[in-house]
């Protein structure tokens, strides 16, 4: 999920920096009216698209629609009678009851659930969508070519379409890394990095001028931006989708979601009075106690899931949930 929102986002930067560069002296009127309307066009598709996408097989067989069933499987390549259908939606009928009564919302999935949760307020209050929603006005005056507010709207958009670049680049890496080197250490590492590179930022939005300041907060935000993609963005959509039993999987992974977009509007939301309040190089250095926090939660809190089942994951948040968290459980797999 957070992979397509980095691409999404890289996209719209990319046709705002086209439309402003097309038509520079209607910035005031019809270019902005047209880089908003243009972002329907997606969800248009999307919503021709998913008129013909078939319903969930495994939906239709649990709600007893076995000629549906056999209809959406067709139309996923699959070719089978509905007698084969019947059979299979009696076998999980049956797993389906055998799992909840054996998992519902036990104390292990209760804690699993908070952990996910707090994981993804920190995903999101350690300020990673500043830089995506408040580029072009925060960054807009170190590099602005020009003498006026298109021209320094410009060049903030621009400048935000290469920090959406780098984003899109370093989620690249996240996938090759999760499985070798385990959630625990990937997102640890990341908040480290958050940590360092804001506030690298932050000193030279304080005591920097001219180039010198444009090449450190540069470098700041776009290490920021690499170490967020590697080490949490991913891991937060992973961990969300492994640690909850097949049972409440669906209602507890949605809850989470409900949760992190909360806290992402939250801070957005917080985040102008803020920076009016104590400044830029300000916030930035709240973003790297946030992340040093964050750190300390995941080494407390989140146990390592890389290699395990669903089955074991269930088993050790059960643990957890009787015992606390152990140094065992946190090394697992």
């Amino acid at each position: 999920m957070d992979d397509h929102r980095h691409v999404g986002i890289l996209v719209s930067y990319l046709v705002a920096v086209i439309v402003l560069k097309s038509s520079p002296g209607s910035a005031g009127s019809t270019d902005w009216r047209l880089i908003l309307g243009l972002g329907g066009v997606p969800a248009l598709v999307a919503v021709a698209l998913r008129s013909h996408m078939p319903e969930s097989p495994r939906w239709l067989m649990l709600h007893g629609r076995y000629e549906d069933t056999r209809k959406a499987f067709g139309r996923l390549g699959m070719d089978v009678t509905t007698e084969e259908v019947r059979s299979a939606a009696e076998e999980l009928t049956a797993q389906q009851s055998q799992r909840q009564r054996k998992t519902q919302w036990t104390a292990g999935v209760r804690r699993a659930l908070i952990i996910v949760c707090v994981f993804f307020i920190f995903q999101q209050i350690t300020g990673i969508n500043v830089p995506f929603y408040y580029g072009p006005t925060i960054l807009s005056s170190y590099f602005a070519t020009g003498h006026n507010a298109v021209s320094a709207a410009v060049a903030g958009v621009e400048v935000t379409a290469i920090l959406g670049a780098v984003n899109v680049v370093a989620t690249y890496f996240a996938f090759r890394w999760i499985d070798k080197l385990g959630r625990r250490p990937l997102a640890m590492g990341g908040y480290a990095g958050m940590t360092v590179f804001i506030l690298l930022a932050a000193l030279g939005v304080a005591f920097l001028t001219d180039i010198p300041k444009i090449v450190i907060v540069m470098v700041g935000f776009s290490f920021f931006i690499t170490s967020f993609a590697v080490g949490v963005g991913g891991t937060g959509w992973l961990i969300q989708g492994e640690v909850f039993p097949t049972a409440v999987r669906g209602r507890a992974a949605a809850i989470a979601a409900c949760v992190d977009w909360l806290a992402n509007y939250a801070l957005i939301e917080a985040f102008p009075a803020w920076h009016e309040s104590i400044g830029l190089g300000w916030v930035m250095v709240s973003f790297a106690v946030l992340c040093v926090v964050a750190i300390g939660f995941i080494y407390r809190f989140l146990p390592e899931t890389k290699g395990l089942s669903v089955e074991k994951v269930v088993t050790v948040f059960e643990h957890e949930a009787r015992s606390g968290p152990s140094r065992a459980s946190q090394s697992a797999g």
